[in-house]
């Protein structure tokens, strides 16, 4: 088909093809793919690529923004755009990117809640008992997202050096767990393991060892992970979250995502005057301004503290 005719629907539908999908997990992809069918396409789709203009761009997450959607998706959908867009540009189908001169709209900075030493300790006693017990040891010691978690096998893990290593992560693809590499190449990471999480996972690998045993032929754990269902077959994420719901109600702590223990374990070391490069290494964090930017709120008493650290120094004794 002549360019001059090309339409920006078949244009896009034929870069997820062949620029995005060779490219990117199959997760991505499933979101990429449901952003252009259910939004960009029926909006955008009939105008002719060559003759897609800013003001066009501009009305539809306009649009899209009045119709009630979040800020952050519609951030997503002028990002595919401009991607698409991008491409478009650099294979002289069109004279400029168009996106780059539209205005998404603001995302309201989110709040993190994480949990206080007190509640920590509380969340810790409890789960002594549960059989999931080193997960959420090693979600609040360590601050590793949750698929970093439940994708985590035990040739990653060596006890006896004290080191663990993120080089898998659970991806979720049609409602199925599959594990990728991690989110970028920074989340690739080897970090050094606390005491509590040493001791914590000696007691959750002999649990385990007597799972296995007890299922015999039945066992499924296929990719030796360290975190599984008695039987050895994957969790779910929503089972871990649920159950980390129950756990926070036996220990009296109010309601919290799971996300919120890397807040939480980020926020700790902070007070304990952790560098914030140390905490971006450890989080996987790609830049150093993304952990400021979260930690935000912790940092001016922080400052508080380090001037009042100062003043001891130059004017003590």
């Amino acid at each position: 088909m002549p360019p001059e005719r090309l339409t920006f629907g078949q244009y896009v539908s034929d870069w997820l093809e062949t620029a995005v999908k060779p490219t990117v997990r199959p997760y991505t992809f499933q979101s990429y793919n449901m952003l252009v069918r259910k939004h960009i396409s029926p909006e955008l789709g009939g105008v002719r690529l060559a003759r897609l203009t800013p003001q066009q761009i501009q009305g539809f997450l306009n649009e899209k923004l009045e119709s009630g959607l979040s800020p952050r998706t519609v951030q997503y959908l002028h990002a595919v755009v401009r991607r698409a867009l991008g491409q478009a540009e650099r294979f002289g189908l069109v004279s400029r990117n168009v996106a780059r001169l539209v205005t998404p709209p603001r995302v309201p900075k989110a709040e993190v809640h994480p949990l206080t030493p007190g509640e920590v300790k509380r969340l810790l006693a409890v789960v002594q008992e549960d059989r999931l017990s080193a997960l959420y040891t090693v979600g609040v010691a360590l601050g590793l997202r949750q698929g970093e978690i439940m994708g985590l096998r035990w040739s990653a893990v060596n006890l006896e050096a004290g080191m663990l290593t993120v080089h898998t992560s659970f991806q979720w693809h049609d409602g199925k767990p599959q594990l990728a590499e991690p989110k970028t190449a920074k989340s690739r990471r080897t970090v050094r393991l606390p005491d509590v999480c040493i001791q914590a996972l000696h007691v959750h690998r002999g649990r385990q060892a007597l799972e296995r045993a007890y299922m015999g032929a039945a066992w499924q754990n296929k990719d030796n992970l360290v975190f599984v269902q008695e039987d050895g077959r994957p969790l779910s994420r929503s089972a871990v979250t649920h159950r980390f719901w129950r756990i926070l109600e036996a220990a009296g702590i109010p309601k919290r995502r799971f996300h919120d223990l890397r807040h939480t374990c980020a926020t700790l070391l902070l007070a304990q005057g952790v560098p914030l490069k140390v905490i971006q290494e450890l989080l996987g964090h790609s830049l150093m301004s993304t952990t400021a930017d979260i930690y935000a709120t912790v940092l001016p008493v922080l400052m508080t503290d380090a001037a009042d650290k100062m003043d001891a120094i130059l004017t003590g004794p």
